[in-house]
């Protein structure tokens, strides 16, 4: 039984929908994922309970979280508009973790807890590092159209 390719969607093996989050592109998506429900879980406790404590910290950590959450939705929807957003995303990631992680190496007063892009993540073994250069990738090499 084949399933019929639903318009506007790209990427992956036409009888998966062609979606960009299809194939290959499924462990990104549940990594993404799983870094989407732990980076807002974790950013909401702070925020709720301790953002007096480190308001930087834990407001990058909510950024990191919309991010990874737009991410995940692009990669699951797909189509042009998800590619470019997860593009978009990707490399906003990917500017996070480098500006962060610089930023919380060289001033670390300012960081007076982590943040998931903190030391370039690696309180979660450099995954947020290596995550947005796989996604690239992918998005690059996944089928167009």
């Amino acid at each position: 039984m084949t399933r019929a390719r639903r318009p506007g969607r790209t990427g992956g093996d036409p009888a998966d929908g062609g979606r960009i989050g299809s194939g290959p592109g499924r462990l990104l998506v549940t990594l993404y994922a799983v870094f989407a429900v732990g980076a807002t879980s974790r950013s909401a406790y702070q925020i709720a309970t301790r953002f007096d404590e480190a308001p930087l910290p834990y407001a990058l950590s909510a950024v990191a979280a919309v991010v990874y959450c737009a991410i995940t939705v692009a990669l699951v929807r797909g189509g042009e508009a998800a590619r470019r957003t997860a593009l978009a995303g990707c490399v906003a990631e990917l500017a996070g973790v480098v500006v962060v992680g610089t930023w919380s190496v060289f001033d670390p007063e300012a960081f007076p807890d982590t943040t998931v892009w903190s030391a370039y993540g690696m309180g979660y073994l450099f995954i947020p590092l290596v995550l947005p250069v796989v996604g690239l990738l992918w998005l690059r090499r996944s089928p167009a159209s």
